[in-house]
């Protein structure tokens, strides 16, 4: 009971930091402006989750031609005496991998605030539709009903920086044949 009157007033806490003006101190437009603002917000983790996708579809890129390079390297005996090159591009592949899991940890978490702060405005909405669809998702910690995009997409950059390390100690052993 002392939990939940902690949260309420947690929630209020929030949303008096939401809102800058009532609607009597800020005047007549504030239920078009409020809108117009909610409408903006929505709009602006649209362009979120747009950047995203292209910073996965980038990064998902990179590392794709760099893994190809290596294998064609091995195929037609390029730099057959240089292995130490493979190797390196291979780091490097695992330092872009580490870059790009810290990305998408990053928007991971800059959409978790957006939506937080989506379901303080709707808080003062006749519907909560981006709230009530969390919730009936589980708010994503019931995995047989909603397994959340971006726990999948954290496993991305460890599959390909797998692929590295796999890579990077077998040239520098040099004891597998079909890199030789």
């Amino acid at each position: 009971m002392e939990l939940e009157w902690y949260c309420r007033l947690y929630q209020v806490y929030l949303m008096n930091s939401l809102l800058s003006n009532t609607e009597k101190q800020y005047g007549t437009k504030y239920k078009d402006h409020f809108f117009e603002q909610y409408k903006l917000y929505i709009d602006s983790v649209e362009k979120i989750s747009d950047r995203r996708q292209n910073a996965n579809n980038y990064f998902i890129s990179i590392n794709t031609a760099l893994i190809s390079l290596i294998g064609l390297s091995m195929q037609y005996r390029i730099l057959e005496e240089f292995s130490w090159v493979k190797a390196m591009v291979a780091v490097v592949g695992i330092l872009i991998c580490v870059i790009f899991w810290f990305l998408i940890r990053s928007y991971k978490q800059l959409n978790t605030g957006k939506f937080k702060v989506l379901h303080g405005i709707e808080n003062q909405l006749p519907l909560a539709l981006y709230k009530h669809e969390w919730h009936i998702l589980g708010e994503g910690k019931k995995n047989n009903i909603y397994y959340p995009f971006s726990h999948i997409e954290l496993l991305i950059p460890w599959a390909f920086g797998t692929i590295y390390a796999i890579l990077f100690f077998a040239l520098i052993s040099g004891t597998c044949d079909f890199i030789q």
